[in-house]
């Protein structure tokens, strides 16, 4: 098959931040099938544009035996107009470039729902090829800004609302990587257009060795360092254990909270924290090898009702080191696993107890935990077995297409 993939912030493992479709495309192109990926290359967290651009407004470039399309977008920062901006251009570019560059036919189309805008283009290139249309549902919209405060008669979000119905009409399959998303969709298509296929974990970059004792006890979190993650409940625990001179905090990513959490730190002298830049998706397994507990926090928000499908969360399980789930998600994987900690979240003084009982097992108890959670990864998570399910939902609608 010749696979299309439309996803704005799709990215490659030496930028930050998830790499499903990257994983999944490296997986498809060793069954024979040529994958291409069409993405901008501003990034989503970082606010930084990662390619250059001598010429033309995109990009072509092999990775990996994928074919990547970066798209020009202008710059922004936060989630205001600027954004909005950001949207529609690699929306109307993308259905711009796309035939001028004289591709081969795709055999399918898939359009991945960071925004509407861009599943939308998907679908309209999808008529222009006559080929079966995937929408893929990452975050549900409206639905997440209405649960995040912004009212459901804003003109944007009933734009959205229109939109959204409109492409799961038109899809041929709907795929989401969150479990109970259908508790949701289910409003507007039938359970046979539906299909669950979670994010997961190249379990090859994420290397696996027990922890041993070291002078310092370290608490990671790596990942985005948005308002969601309320990481300044974790800086609100480190601040309760400053008399605990061996554990240490580390706070690795980007994000719109990021300087408001470092002002934090510095104002409060915390010597047992330190907040780092960002790493490349292929550097992240040292962090993770070299911690003791990885903490993983959402806030408290509606939105988690149809449950959470978070890269970090598998990357951690993959590393084998005792995690901490702190979120009110319909979902919780460390709890299937039987493995590992959970908590409610945003409750520092949960958080530091946790810690404190985590911190009194001895090394190989904390191991036995790790394993047993990387091994529920492997069984459930890894990509070989959610690339398997893709390939076999893409496969079957091809078929039928052309039937």
């Amino acid at each position: 098959m010749n696979i299309w993939i439309f996803n704005h912030h799709a990215l490659i493992p030496d930028m930050s931040g998830g790499t499903r479709h990257y994983d999944f495309a490296k997986e498809l192109t060793k069954s024979g099938h040529k994958v291409t990926i069409v993405a901008s290359s501003f990034h989503y967290s970082k606010y930084q544009e990662m390619r250059e651009y001598p010429e033309k407004d995109y990009l072509v470039e092999n990775i990996d035996g994928i074919d990547f399309i970066w798209i020009k977008t202008p710059a922004y920062f936060g989630n205001g107009i600027g954004r909005v901006k950001n949207m529609l251009s690699y929306t109307f570019k993308v259905l711009k470039i796309m035939p001028e560059l004289n591709l081969a036919k795709p055999d399918i189309i898939i359009g991945s729902s960071v925004h509407l805008f861009a599943v939308w283009a998907a679908y309209r290139l999808s008529c222009r090829y006559k080929t079966p249309f995937i929408m893929e549902v990452r975050d549900l919209w409206p639905q997440t800004l209405i649960d995040m405060g912004i009212s459901k008669w804003h003109p944007f979000i009933l734009l959205l609302g229109l939109l959204e119905r409109y492409l799961y009409k038109k899809a041929d399959k709907i795929i989401s990587n969150l479990p109970y998303a259908y508790d949701y969709i289910g409003q507007f298509v039938e359970r046979e257009k539906f299909i669950w296929i979670s994010n997961g974990v190249d379990l090859s970059n994420i290397k696996y060795t027990p922890k041993e004792r070291n002078e310092k006890f370290i608490v990671s979190y790596t990942g985005a360092i948005g308002v969601a993650n309320n990481l300044q409940i974790l800086l609100d625990a480190a601040k309760k254990l400053q008399d605990k001179k061996d554990i240490y905090f580390r706070i690795v990513g980007d994000g719109v909270q990021k300087e408001k959490l470092k002002n934090f730190v510095k104002e409060n002298n915390l010597q047992n924290v330190s907040i780092e830049n960002s790493v490349p998706k292929n550097e992240v397994t040292n962090i993770l090898q070299d911690s003791d507990v990885l903490y993983f926090n959402l806030k408290d928000s509606p939105v988690f009702n149809y449950g959470i499908s978070s890269n970090k969360l598998y990357d951690y399980m993959a590393s084998g080191r005792v995690i901490i789930f702190s979120a009110k998600a319909k979902n919780n994987p460390i709890k299937d696993a039987n493995a590992g900690y959970s908590i409610m979240p945003d409750d520092a003084e949960q958080l530091e107890k946790t810690i404190l009982e985590i911190y009194s097992l001895s090394v190989e108890e904390r191991n036995s935990i790790g394993e047993k959670i990387r091994k529920y990864a492997q069984e459930n998570y890894s990509i070989e077995v959610l690339a398997d399910k893709l390939d076999k939902l893409l496969g079957d609608e091809v078929k039928n297409h052309n039937a």
